[in-house]
C-alpha cells in the first residue's frame, strides 16, 4: 500500500486516482496546435472572477520540408517492484497498460531521433523522478507521490486535498523530465540553466494543453516549492544545486500562471502572491516561453 489510509475505500479511491493521474500526466506531451480553454482553478491562490481575455496566437510550426526524421519510439519498460507497500499500485499500472496507451500517444504526435523509455517504480527508497541520458529514459519512483502528500499535509492540507495536490504536482514534476528527454534528444539550444527551461517546459505544456487541470498542476508546484522552502535543508547546499532555489522556482511559476491570463489570475497579484514589480514582467514572459518551445518543438512534431 502506497500510503496508509484508514478504509479499503479510500485505498480503491487512490489506486483509481493514480491510474487516471498517470493516464494524463504522461498523454500531457501531446501537444496540439490550440489552447483548451481553462476554468478557474480551485486551488490556492484561486483565480479571480474576472473575465478572461482573449488567448494569443501561437507561432505557426515549421512545414513539413524542416521535419526530422523519425528514428525512434517512446517504449515502456516495467521492473518488478522490491517494496510490497507500492505492488497494488505497479500491478494496477500494468494491468491497465497505461504506459503502453501514453507511448502509443506520444509516438503518434513526435518524432524522435532514439527511443525513450517511461518507467514507473519503486527507487530503493529515493525520492525522484529523472531523465537519464545513460539509458534514455523517464523515470518516476513512487516514492516521489509519497514524499509530495507529506509536504502537503505539513502545509496544512487535508487527506483528501493532499492526495488531489499530489497527482497534480507529480504531473508537473513528470513534464519537467520530459522537457529535459526533449531537450537532450533533440539537442536544442537551451542558452541558461537547463533545469529552469525544463520547468517552463512543463509549465508551457500544462498551461497550453491542459486546461483547467494543467493550471492545478503548476499551482500545485507552486505550493510545494513554497512548503518545501520553509521546511528546507542546509542553505549552503540549496545556493549549489543546479536547481534555482525553491523560493524562486514559487515564484516563476505563479508568474507563468499570471502572465498566461492576466484578467483571468489577477488575484495572483491583487492578493499579494506575486510581487507587483515581476509582475509586469510577466506577460511577456510568458509569451517568450510559448514562443521558445513551440519553435524549438515544431520539427519533431508529426503534425
Amino acid at each position: 500500500m502506497f500510503i496508509h489510509s484508514s478504509s479499503d475505500m479510500r485505498q480503491n479511491l487512490f489506486n483509481f486516482s493514480l491510474v487516471l493521474a498517470i493516464l494524463v500526466f504522461i498523454t500531457a506531451c501531446v501537444c496540439r496546435s490550440d489552447r483548451d480553454a481553462q476554468s478557474e482553478p480551485s486551488s490556492t491562490p484561486a483565480a479571480s472572477n474576472t473575465s478572461s481575455t482573449e488567448p494569443r496566437k501561437a507561432p505557426v510550426a515549421g512545414d513539413q520540408k524542416n521535419k526530422k526524421k523519425d528514428e525512434g519510439d517512446f517504449t515502456v519498460e516495467h521492473i518488478d517492484v522490491k517494496n510490497p507497500r507500492y505492488a497494488e499500485i505497479d500491478r494496477q499500472v500494468k494491468g491497465e497498460k497505461l504506459l503502453e496507451k501514453a507511448a502509443d500517444r506520444l509516438n503518434r504526435a513526435l518524432i524522435l531521433p532514439n527511443n525513450i523509455a517511461l518507467r514507473t517504480k519503486d527507487c530503493d527508497g529515493e525520492v525522484n523522478a529523472f531523465y537519464s541520458g545513460d539509458d534514455q529514459s523517464v523515470t518516476v519512483c513512487y516514492e516521489l507521490m509519497e514524499h509530495f502528500y507529506k509536504v502537503f499535509r505539513a502545509g496544512g492540507k487535508t487527506e483528501d486535498e493532499a492526495y488531489q495536490k499530489m497527482f497534480d504536482a507529480v504531473r508537473f514534476v513528470f513534464l519537467h523530465e520530459i522537457g529535459h528527454a526533449l531537450i537532450d534528444q533533440y539537442k536544442l539550444p537551451i542558452t541558461g540553466n537547463e533545469e529552469d527551461a525544463a520547468d517552463r517546459c512543463s509549465s508551457y505544456i500544462n498551461l497550453e494543453e491542459l486546461g483547467n487541470d494543467g493550471v492545478k498542476a503548476v499551482f500545485a508546484a507552486a505550493d510545494a516549492f513554497a512548503i518545501e522552502s520553509k521546511l528546507g535543508s542546509s542553505r549552503e547546499k540549496n545556493m549549489a544545486d543546479e536547481h534555482l532555489l525553491q523560493e524562486q522556482r514559487f515564484y516563476n511559476s505563479l508568474c507563468m500562471i499570471y502572465g498566461s491570463n492576466t484578467d483571468k489570475y489577477s488575484n495572483i497579484v491583487t492578493d499579494g502572491y506575486l510581487p507587483k514589480e515581476r509582475a509586469v514582467r510577466c506577460p511577456a514572459e510568458y509569451q517568450r516561453t510559448v514562443d521558445s518551445w513551440v519553435n524549438l518543438l515544431a520539427p519533431w512534431r508529426k503534425n
